[in-house]
């Protein structure tokens, strides 16, 4: 089954600090990962299947179009960020792994990258929040996002990162 993307490139750029001539290809893998690891967490397996087959159908509209557009899109396009900036600097080639240096720009520390990492995360939790509210407030709306079972992913109701704990 193909994946639907809940949103676009053009998403992507105009809402961050990602720069329009980025090639495509060295996020989008970036965009289908957080998809499938933080909004399936907190919609579900059930919800976010049906939000798929209705964007690769071309048909997604009402509550369903409201709930992706207004929350799942803002929610995406931060957590695609957190998981791309730690990986924007590096390239994989045949000689190894590389470090990309501009002869113009100045290389960004690790410090740097890891408080931009904790904006993004910020923007995501916010948005994550408004989504749980939204959803929980309306749903009735929403049967999918209760009829999870056995191996499914279980909607998450807690929208914070605290780290880890050991």
């Amino acid at each position: 089954m193909a994946t639907a993307l809940f949103i676009s490139r053009t998403d992507l750029v105009k809402n961050t600090i990602l720069d329009g001539n980025v090639d495509t290809d060295k996020f989008i893998q970036f965009i289908k990962i957080s998809q499938e690891i933080h909004i399936k967490n907190y919609i579900g397996t059930d919800l976010y299947n049906k939000i798929s087959t209705h964007i690769i159908a071309g048909n997604l509209a009402g509550v369903y179009l409201t709930l992706t557009n207004t929350y799942l899109q803002p929610m995406l396009i931060h957590y695609a960020m957190i998981d791309y900036l730690p990986f924007a600097a590096y390239q994989i080639k045949n000689g190894g792994v590389f470090k990309h240096i501009s002869e113009n720009a100045e290389s960004v520390s690790k410090n740097e990258v890891d408080y931009l990492v904790n904006k993004e995360r910020e923007f995501a939790e916010y948005y994550t929040r408004r989504m749980i509210d939204y959803v929980t407030y309306n749903i009735s709306s929403f049967p999918e996002y209760n009829t999870n079972n056995n191996e499914d992913v279980y909607p998450s109701k807690d929208s914070l990162f605290n780290g880890w704990v050991l």
